[in-house]
């Protein structure tokens, strides 16, 4: 499975991005999309998740509930992050996370994209 993910930028505090990610290969299925940040420093911190197929549930990291937005076009494999009133505390590098099998099997596996920046200006 591979990522592209696209959408960061520059933007002044209040403002809005949207990031966006395509899944791309075959012979698996998507269970779980979603999106991970990393402000300088070495921890990464997950900020929304959404389920491939209905039974599960969204989530979202507290300090985004009410701002981000996650969603997905599952015929083209792409997930969406709608990020509105933005901070300067949500500068970071923003990475796509997918979990997936492979056809007929159980093992999940987990890939990331390669990122890409959102920096908020106060």
């Amino acid at each position: 499975v591979q990522l592209q993910a696209s959408g960061g930028g520059l933007v002044q505090a209040g403002g809005s991005l949207r990031l966006s990610c395509a899944a791309s290969g075959s012979g698996f299925t998507l269970m779980t999309m979603g999106w991970y940040r990393q402000a300088p420093g070495p921890q990464r911190e997950s900020v929304a998740t959404i389920p491939v197929n209905s039974g599960g549930t969204t989530n979202y990291a507290p300090a985004v509930q009410g701002r981000f937005f996650i969603s997905m076009d599952n015929a083209k494999k792409t997930v969406y992050l709608q990020m509105n009133s933005l901070k300067p505390e949500d500068t970071g590098v923003y990475f796509c996370v997918v979990w997936w099998r492979y056809y007929g099997r159980t093992y999940m596996r987990e890939n990331w994209g390669q990122g890409t920046q959102v920096t908020v200006s106060s």
